[in-house]
């Protein structure tokens, strides 16, 4: 048995390399597709200058990037913190608060992000499913997939109630219909649109999966999560 379990490590060591050489492959190349938007962007971000940084999308993917170190600090910070309590699970728990925040607050902030009209176009309400979609186009897709995949992919390694897909599927779907009632309120010249809710929805479902063997056997009881955590 011992045998076995020697010779089952090296293959285990060699996929998880090559899953992250993967992984970061796929953000530099990510990052290169992105370059030349978030360089237009670089100087009003560097200068603390909010009109062409945390104002556009170009500034607000740059920023989240340049706060990546920030964010794996924090995670470091609170897991030896646990540690040093002689909490379980410190750095699975910390990963998944700090991945949480990190991931979606850039994503509903660009949702947020006012039109040209804010304020003086009326209130826009598409409640008919898919109509909206056709339009979106791939870029449109893409993004509504990705507003709320970190929370969808981290809440339930951290808490035990999101931790199936039907719930992960609410939470998703909960916190978009809140997204889009703060655009109707607000008048933000967007359009508050049921194929919205449903894109992004699937988005915390899918990433959700994607997490399901590190959250599937989780048997510890933690506390509840809701949409401001």
């Amino acid at each position: 048995m011992n045998h076995n379990a020697s010779l089952s490590g090296p293959p285990r060591r060699t996929r998880r390399s090559v899953l992250l050489s993967l992984a970061i492959l796929g953000m530099a190349s990510a990052v290169f597709a992105v370059r030349g938007p978030l360089l237009m962007s670089a100087p009003r971000c560097m200068a603390g200058r909010w009109h062409g940084c945390l104002d556009t999308f170009n500034g607000v993917v740059l920023m989240t990037l340049v706060a990546l170190p920030l964010a794996v600090s924090a995670a470091w910070a609170l897991a030896h913190r646990r540690r040093a309590a002689g909490v379980a699970s410190a750095w699975p728990m910390s990963l998944a608060e700090v991945g949480m925040v990190h991931g979606t607050v850039p994503f509903v902030w660009m949702t947020m992000m006012p039109g040209g009209g804010a304020g003086v176009v009326p209130a826009r309400v598409s409640l008919v499913p898919l109509r909206d979609l056709v339009t979106m186009g791939p870029l449109g897709i893409v993004g509504n997939l990705l507003v709320f995949a970190s929370l969808g992919f981290f809440a339930p390694m951290r808490f035990a109630a999101p931790a199936s897909a039907p719930r992960i599927l609410a939470l998703g779907a909960g916190c978009s219909v809140l997204v889009e009632t703060a655009q109707y309120v607000l008048q933000l010249d967007r359009v508050s649109s049921v194929d919205d809710v449903l894109v992004n929805a699937v988005g915390a479902v899918l990433a959700g999966l994607a997490s399901r063997r590190w959250w599937r056997t989780r048997t510890a009881h933690t506390p509840a999560i809701s949409c401001a955590a």
